[in-house]
């Protein structure tokens, strides 16, 4: 299939982070924190950004969480910490911004709601006040639009629209087109106010997976401006991760999309951090970005009852976790290692082969011994109680030879 290239043509400057044109997609994340918790604020965030999350995003919507925000903001920067901080608006951000003008100052960019900034003639004020308010401050927006919260008067202008049509669409498809319409009037009202087109950011995010497939092709189709993408209210575990996987990889393929964000419902107690793996997942299972070494593993069958491969490609990839921090500074390009451990001798050698560096480990009833192939090539044969200990061993040589950077 031809590639199909929809990523905006206009690119934006985040806090240092560039969305959009030719550059890397972006992965962002948020907190669910109380922002007016500056401690567990600051602590959240800094595992976001450490987790590999490029931009965080904070809710404000207290006076007490807008007066907060210029604390978080310093310590993570003592912290050196660098991840862009977005603030999240609903209902009254212009109030909190022109209330707050450290707050405004101290964030990096404004989300912005057009649903709910206010209603009627409230609504178009409230919104270009958010805006001039970002030009003074020389911050971008994310203008977001969300089914949950569309502006009720254009959906009511449009579902009369409709009425009168000699063939009227579907109410859904009216509803899609409604969030289409939102993103692009409010894109074109923040551009009558002074605000450039490379300030400008938009988003419309839906809950079905085939909802936000079709509302990003029109949305792409119709405006130059860089796209979030994200699935939002995406649910729980398995079930949140695979429709975002679905929905995201879809328009990703096909081009569409400069930033994106995995909304999952964390288990109570649970790891904020995972919608930020499971965004790099996405990208890196695609080929569009990598942020870790890959390890090809088989799932496993009768001829491998021994539940050794399944323990060393869990080491190997609890390993791989432990060092990337160190890796990823002293050695330029290893997020692109490949390494294969396989359970039998059915795939084992080729998928080992294949792999930069690989290990086929004896299946139900073959020889005890588990063959290395290092580059292509056989380099050695492991055996005994200290396989995954050796292997372990051969794999730092290797990226310490390969990835070693210039000068040290």
């Amino acid at each position: 299939m031809a590639e199909i290239n929809r990523r905006a043509t206009i690119a934006v400057n985040v806090g240092g982070v560039w969305i959009g044109g030719n550059h890397p997609i972006a992965v962002q994340s948020m907190t669910n924190t109380d922002t007016a918790d500056v401690a567990r604020t600051v602590e959240q965030a800094q595992a976001l950004a450490l987790a590999g999350s490029e931009l965080v995003r904070v809710t404000v919507n207290t006076r007490e969480a807008a007066r907060a925000v210029p604390e978080i903001v310093s310590r993570l920067r003592e912290r050196h910490i660098t991840a862009p901080i977005i603030g999240d608006f609903h209902y009254n951000g212009h109030i909190l911004l022109r209330e707050y003008p450290d707050c405004a100052r101290a964030l990096d960019k404004y989300r912005i709601n057009p649903g709910n900034v206010g209603m009627g003639r409230r609504h178009d004020d409230n919104f270009q006040s958010i805006i001039e308010i970002a030009l003074q401050n020389a911050k971008p927006v994310r203008i977001g639009v969300n089914w949950g919260s569309l502006d009720q008067a254009l959906v009511t202008r449009l579902m009369d629209e409709n009425a009168r049509r000699s063939e009227p669409r579907d109410s859904r498809d009216v509803i899609m087109e409604a969030m289409v319409v939102s993103a692009v009037e409010s894109a074109e009202m923040a551009r009558s106010c002074g605000m450039p087109a490379d300030r400008i950011i938009l988003s419309a995010k839906v809950s079905g997976v085939q909802d936000l497939i079709d509302v990003y092709r029109t949305l792409a189709a119709r405006s130059p401006y860089a796209l979030h993408l994200g699935l939002t209210e995406a649910g729980m575990g398995r079930g949140g991760i695979v429709a975002s996987t679905a929905a995201l990889s879809v328009l990703l393929q096909e081009g569409i999309g400069d930033t994106i964000r995995v909304s999952l419902t964390p288990a109570p107690g649970g790891d904020r951090s995972e919608e930020v793996r499971t965004c790099q997942d996405i990208l890196q299972s695609l080929g569009i970005r990598t942020f870790s070494p890959r390890v090809t593993a088989c799932p496993g069958c009768g001829r491998t009852t021994s539940t050794l491969f399944q323990e060393m490609a869990d080491d190997i990839q609890e390993y791989i976790g432990s060092q990337m921090p160190v890796w990823k500074e002293a050695y330029p390009g290893v997020e692109n290692l490949k390494i294969a451990v396989m359970g039998c001798v059915v795939n084992g050698p080729g998928e080992s082969k294949h792999a930069d560096i690989g290990i086929s480990l004896p299946g139900t009833g073959e020889e005890p011994k588990a063959p290395v192939y290092v580059d292509g090539r056989l380099m050695t044969t492991l055996k005994g109680a200290t396989i995954v200990n050796d292997f372990i061993g051969i794999l730092d040589e290797y990226v310490e030879t390969r990835y070693k950077a210039e000068g040290d």
